[in-house]
Parts: structure tokens; C-alpha cells; sequence
């Protein structure tokens, strides 16, 4: 089996940038040649920006980028870097006297490790992952917008574990491609799908991480749970899909998130998928390239955890 990531599939590139004075960063993926593209938001407290234009039912036929971030609602501004990249580039949308790049954006919530007093992601960061995006092979941890994620953030800071960004795809035997870039930072923990092992999250006070029973104790005595807690992912492939295939891929690829995170889609996480499509590739059952995203995005939330 040939495994990749979403860079190395045509039509997409990714680039990283992060300021480690301010722990916090972005990552940007582009899609010069446009690409069809589609969310979909299990979770309850998202931070995004021009989402109703993935929707099915919505005019612009493609996206030329999307940039995750760190920062909360403070990094949505980076997207504006990314729109400016592209737009020196040349691409867009064509309006008539200019032209439009269509970059949706969605942020995590990585406060208190990110204390950095306006040193947050802006539009210049965001410009420098933009021009950082490459071809070149992901590397799994600590990068761009999963630089400061954590897990088991139920526990508050003291109690939860090290994630980050996680990515993972595989190559079929008919040209197919597929790949998931995930940013972990939910308030559950890191469960591998494979043996239902907690991998990173809740810690327990005396040391060691917390089983599932001591998580759900640990939920049923909780208080006023703070937003700030989400998963973003992004599934790329080359097969060929419309808009709404996009978002029933999407929907499909959520199911990854809750064999890997353990509780999931909580009222208290944002957690949004994103799917998208060059279209270069073959055609393919959507039930099937839904099956194949969900268990790509188990592995690359499992592979956000350091030394997994």
C-alpha cells in the first residue's frame, strides 16, 4: 500500500508557519486550479469564516485555498494573507475588474499556551504559509495550526496531553488518491481506532492517563464547559465528485472523528470537516470513498500524538 499526504496530491498544496515566541500558527492549503469543495460541522461551537459558500445549494463552483489556525477568532484574519497570496498569483474568481480567491477558514481555540498578547495569527502569517505551501510529504505533530493543540482539554490545562496536527492517505489501485489533514485540540481524548487504546488526553491527578469511565465521571461533574475545544480536518482527493458529493464526503468523514476521539462532537467543540476534490482522478462509489475518509481520519487524528 503507497501511503501519502494531501500534499502530494495533484491539485493541492500545504504550507506551514508558526511563531514559537507566540505558540501559535496556521496552515494553509491551496488550490490554484480551484477545487470543489464542501463542510460539514458536527460540532456546536465553530469559529470559521465564509462557510455558506460550501454549502451545496451555494453559487461559487470551487475554492482556491482554505487556511486552519490557531488563535480562535483572532486567527481568522490570517485567511486575508492567504486571499492576498493568491490574488498576487493570479488566482480567483473571476468577477470582472478583479479577481476573487475563495479562501473558507476555520480556527482552534489553543489559549492558555498561547498567551501572547497580540503576537496572534494575522494576515502576514498567514501569507508566509501560503508562500511555505509546497508538494512536499506532511510530517505529523506540533506544526502550523495544531502547534499548541492539546487534548483532554475537559481536564483543563494541567490535565490534558500534547496532539497537534495529524496526516495520513493512501493511493488505490485505480489511480484514486485520499488523504485526511487533521488539527487535534478536542475536549475529549486520543483514541486509536485500531485497539481502543486512550493514546493522549484527560490525565488523571495522580498521573496517567484517564480511562473512559473516569471521563465520563469526570463529565457528569463538570460546570459551565468553555468553548475552545475542536477538531478541524480537512479530506482531499483527486476523484471525481460535485459539490454535493463533496459535502456527503464530508458528512461520511466525520464518523473518523468519533472512532478517534473519545467523547466527541461535545456541545463545547467546534469540531468542522472540510472535503475536497480536484477532480484529476477516477470515479468512484461515494459510499466508498466515505468508508475510506472516515478511516484516514481516524489514523491521522491518531498520528497528531507525538511518537504515534
Amino acid at each position: 500500500m503507497i501511503t501519502i499526504s494531501l500534499s502530494e496530491i495533484e491539485g493541492f498544496l500545504v504550507g506551514h508557519e508558526e511563531d514559537r515566541v507566540a505558540k501559535t500558527g496556521c496552515t494553509a492549503i491551496l488550490c490554484p486550479e480551484g477545487a470543489i469543495a464542501s463542510a460539514y460541522t458536527p460540532g456546536f461551537a465553530p469559529g470559521s469564516r465564509e462557510m455558506d459558500l460550501l454549502r451545496p445549494s451555494g453559487l461559487i463552483p470551487a475554492i482556491h485555498g482554505l487556511l486552519l489556525s490557531g488563535g480562535s477568532a483572532f486567527g481568522l484574519a490570517a485567511a486575508t494573507g492567504v486571499v492576498n497570496f493568491l490574488l498576487a498569483k493570479g488566482v480567483g474568481f473571476p468577477t470582472g475588474p478583479i479577481r476573487v480567491p475563495i479562501v473558507p477558514s476555520a480556527v482552534i481555540y489553543d489559549y492558555p499556551a498561547n498567551q501572547s498578547k497580540g503576537l496572534l495569527p494575522d494576515e502576514r502569517m498567514g501569507y508566509l504559509a501560503a508562500s511555505n505551501a509546497s508538494h512536499a510529504p506532511l510530517n505529523s505533530g506540533p506544526f502550523g495550526a495544531g502547534y499548541s493543540a492539546v487534548s483532554g482539554k475537559l481536564g483543563g490545562e494541567a490535565l490534558s496531553s500534547p496532539s497537534g496536527l495529524g496526516s495520513y492517505g493512501q493511493v488505490g489501485k485505480t489511480g484514486l488518491m485520499m488523504a485526511a489533514l487533521a488539527v487535534v485540540n478536542p475536549l475529549g481524548s486520543v483514541v486509536n481506532h485500531k485497539t481502543g487504546e486512550i493514546i493522549s488526553g484527560l490525565k488523571r491527578p495522580e498521573g496517567g492517563l484517564a480511562d473512559r469511565k473516569d471521563i465520563l465521571s469526570t463529565l457528569e461533574l463538570a460546570e459551565n464547559l468553555q468553548p475552545g475545544n475542536t477538531v478541524l480536518v480537512v479530506v482531499g482527493t483527486n476523484a471525481q465528485i460535485d459539490k454535493l458529493g463533496a459535502y456527503r464526503l464530508a458528512r461520511l468523514a466525520s464518523c473518523g472523528i468519533a472512532r478517534a476521539i473519545y467523547p466527541s462532537h461535545l456541545l463545547s467543540d467546534g469540531d468542522t470537516v472540510f472535503a475536497l476534490s480536484s477532480g484529476v482522478g477516477p470515479r468512484a462509489d461515494l459510499s466508498y470513498l466515505g468508508a475510506l475518509a472516515a478511516d484516514l481520519v481516524s489514523e491521522a487524528i491518531v498520528r497528531s500524538v507525538p511518537k504515534h
